[in-house]
């Protein structure tokens, strides 16, 4: 049997202070219980810019003005195949907050733990971490 195979888009949401927005996965879902970068799958013939547009909206409130494409990232898992691109957010409009009743919070970018994380997403924490340490030294 084929695997099904997901695109999914991701935001960075990162402030001024170097703060990053995250979102806990509710309890029943896939990977329930780990934080995680907002966001949703694509729909057909959805660009994952327009997807992750819609979807920061309907999971956190907030209107995306400037985006840019941070990394991508292809992850297996037993039953599905899955595609994340992971978006900076660097300028939205309204504050962020878990629209659909997930907890949230914002974290320093050097705070961020890769444990706390989906394992397709603790690549990207890596990144952000060693990003966040060069700048810092």
């Amino acid at each position: 049997m084929e695997k099904k195979h997901l695109h999914i888009a991701a935001g960075i949401i990162r402030n001024s202070q170097e703060k990053i927005f995250i979102t806990k996965r509710p309890e029943g879902s896939h990977m329930a219980g780990f934080w995680e970068f907002p966001g949703g799958k694509l729909e057909t013939n959805e660009s994952p810019e327009a997807a992750l547009v819609r979807e920061l909206e309907e999971e956190v409130g907030i209107i995306v003005t400037k985006s840019e494409l941070f990394h991508r990232v292809d992850h297996e898992f037993d039953d599905r195949f899955i595609t994340l691109y992971f978006f900076v957010v660097s300028s939205w409009e309204n504050e962020p907050y878990g629209k659909e009743g997930q907890d949230s919070r914002w974290v320093y970018q050097h705070d961020l733990i890769a444990d706390e994380f989906p394992p397709a997403n603790r690549i990207i924490v890596d990144l952000l971490t060693q990003r966040s340490d060069q700048h810092n030294s």
